[in-house]
């Protein structure tokens, strides 16, 4: 098996911590475990995934406008990065309410740390909720892909994105963010590919993952953590 070389990649934002009632933990936890089970007899390779960094934890973020407005706020930034512009839009994590954020002057949201392209989609997502074009609680009822077409709607917010949404903060089951780099890195190590797949490649293999391709994206994920602490611990180069 090929070392991965996180180096050469760009991480995926990490997703948030578990959240919701204990019991909900607990049954979550309970259903991603026998969705990899289930994948381990579909695809016996990864069940190295687990054997090499320990089974992967069940991470959950809120649904609704500020946990999107979370995830359009770490696009392309580290997680200590975007927590800290984050904490600081959101104080105490009380998230302001779409109409506060639009109030908002733009020099006030880039004292925050926000870009001015970011302020422009964080307002546009505010916009859309505020106006009733965007409705998170009917998206909870919806097939994975209308969810999907509603947010990449807005501006901003890319398939990636949406997909992120679905998978960590509606536990959609069925959900593999093939443009991932950390996925295709992954992809790429555990199952000894000569190259890191494209994501038209990487959603392919996916597809034999069918219907737990979210408990197949979260084990990599864990997966290329443990990877990368690994070339940390070694000290080799990283991204």
């Amino acid at each position: 098996m090929s070392r991965l070389r996180p180096s050469q990649l760009s991480a995926s934002p990490r997703p948030g911590p578990v959240c919701g009632a204990p019991f909900e933990a607990a049954a979550a936890e309970g259903r991603l475990r026998a969705a990899l089970d289930a994948l381990y007899r579909t695809d016996p390779r990864l069940r190295a995934a687990e054997e090499a960094a320990g089974p992967p934890p069940w991470r959950s973020r809120p649904e609704g406008f500020g946990a999107m407005l979370r995830t359009i706020v770490g696009q392309q930034l580290s997680t200590v990065a975007a927590t800290a512009i984050f904490e600081r839009l959101a104080p105490g994590g009380v998230v302001p309410l779409p109409g506060a954020l639009l109030a908002m002057p733009d020099e006030s949201l880039r004292a925050l740390g926000l870009s001015q392209q970011k302020i422009g989609y964080v307002r546009g997502l505010a916009d859309a909720v505020a106006t009733g074009r965007l409705d998170f609680t009917a998206l909870r009822t919806l097939p994975d892909e209308e969810c999907i077409g509603l947010l990449t709607g807005l501006k901003g917010i890319g398939r990636w994105t949406a997909e992120i949404y679905l998978l960590f903060a509606l536990d959609r089951p069925d959900v593999f963010p093939s443009a991932d780099l950390a996925l295709q890195a992954a992809c790429c190590d555990l199952l000894a590919l000569p190259a890191r797949p494209s994501a038209r490649e990487a959603a392919a293999l996916a597809e034999a993952w069918r219907p737990h391709r979210g408990a197949a994206a979260r084990l990599l994920w864990h997966y290329y953590g443990h990877c990368r602490n690994l070339a940390l611990a070694r000290r080799l180069p990283v991204g």
